[in-house]
């Protein structure tokens, strides 16, 4: 068997109490910027080693249908070839859809070039393309969005009812952006019926939901309040609006599992615990969620930092990669969760100048720090899988070596 230079120590556990508090350490491979091998834990059986083709993937894709499914057939032999066993796949990135089957929310302008949109079912052949090549295929959803980077309120269709929403408070204007209002039950209904939609007319393996929740609010800045003060609620505005993502997220997991009882439903938050907890962000009920099986059967916290990331202070960022995967497992050990723990990877850094709190940043000292990441994952024992961010940046120059060096810990 092969070995890495700067071995990966036996699986280990040390206790290390900080403030009264313990945390789980385990022991961390050695960077190496030269020839990457391995003797990595071995994947277990059934690990789960997905890659998000965003709505900015869709945007490079033809329109013509020959010419659309050659390159889909070229992504998906990419992905396997890379070790990737899953897609996660927008279908829903800005209150729109991207499937000819889909009504609820209008199509998407990303599946357009210039002014040419596909006269074929692009989703359909998609999935089909990845079943064919041995890919699971789950339908990504950012739920709240209907504008943001790309997309303006002018490229809402006219007769969306989006635009009559936005009079009616059910679409909420906040810091130049619009959002469907999370507090409202026509809203929530909408969302339900529209995972339905996909889950009903396409064999897609599963449906996701990202990080897009509640923006972040300030004091003074209204959004929902108006909706929290006239339901005369007990709850404290934060709860209240953790309540209402909650629901949704119930709503959505029943509401899979009705269409498809073999589908699966997670939800990919953002990394740090206590940005998830924050009482002006997200309101997402983290505990709440991992403590059962009603709400996700996977969570996908975006771990996308090095090992090495430090705050502006120079000291170490709560969001470096070991400490922010031992809170995550901690949790779920706390709460005895049987939600499975995925983690997802940044691959859009590798390579670049992303600020990291050194000198000069880890994604330009080291060219195999996600296949680090991946095997200090899997000598936990407690993570099922793995996400990849972004395919956009597979054929980035400044990545293969980590890419390769990814792929060896994959394949």
């Amino acid at each position: 068997m092969k070995k890495i230079l700067g071995i990966i120590s036996a699986i280990a556990m040390l206790l290390v109490s900080t403030f009264g508090c313990s945390s789980t350490v385990f022991a961390e491979p050695a960077a190496n910027t030269e020839t990457f091998q391995t003797s990595a834990p071995s994947a277990d059986e059934g690990e789960f080693r997905g890659v998000w083709f965003s709505y900015l993937d869709w945007m490079e894709m033809p329109t013509e249908q020959k010419a659309f499914q050659a390159k889909t057939d070229e992504i998906m032999e990419d992905m396997v070839k890379k070790g990737m066993n899953a897609v996660f796949c927008h279908v829903h990135s800005h209150s729109d859809s991207y499937g000819k089957k889909l009504t609820t929310f209008p199509e998407s302008k990303f599946l357009s070039t210039g002014e040419s949109a596909p006269e074929f079912d692009a989703l359909s052949y998609m999935i089909d393309s990845a079943h064919k090549h041995g890919l699971s295929f789950h339908a990504w959803l950012n739920p709240y969005r209907v504008t943001g980077y790309m997309k303006k309120w002018e490229d809402v269709p006219e007769g969306s009812f989006l635009k009559s929403w936005l009079d009616n408070g059910n679409v909420l204007l906040h810091d130049g952006d619009y959002y469907l209002n999370p507090s409202r039950k026509e809203v929530q209904d909408l969302l339900v019926q529209s995972v339905t939609e996909v889950v009903k007319n396409y064999p897609v393996d599963g449906v996701q939901f990202d990080d897009y929740f509640y923006p972040s609010l300030t004091e003074g800045q209204p959004f929902d309040l108006a909706d929290y003060e006239a339901s005369g609620s007990s709850m404290s505005l934060a709860d209240w609006r953790r309540n209402n993502v909650s629901t949704l997220i119930h709503r959505v997991h029943d509401a899979v599992h009705e269409a498809d009882s073999s589908a699966v439903f997670g939800v990919s938050p953002v990394p740090l615990l206590s940005s998830l907890r924050h009482e002006k962000a997200y309101y997402v009920d983290i505990d709440l969620w991992l403590r059962s099986d009603q709400y996700v059967d996977y969570i996908l916290p975006q771990l996308y930092h090095g090992f090495e990331a430090k705050k502006g202070d120079g000291n170490a960022s709560p969001q470096a990669f070991a400490t922010c995967l031992s809170d995550w497992i901690e949790l779920k050990n706390e709460l005895h969760s049987p939600v499975k723990l995925y983690i997802g990877l940044a691959l859009y850094k590798c390579g670049t100048d992303s600020w990291d709190g050194n000198e000069t940043t880890e994604w330009l000292r080291y060219d195999d720090i996600l296949a680090r990441e991946v095997m200090y994952a899997r000598s936990t024992g407690e993570v099922s899988g793995f996400g990849i961010f972004a395919y956009q940046n597979f054929d980035d120059e400044e990545k293969q070596k980590e890419i390769s060096n990814l792929s060896k810990v994959f394949t």
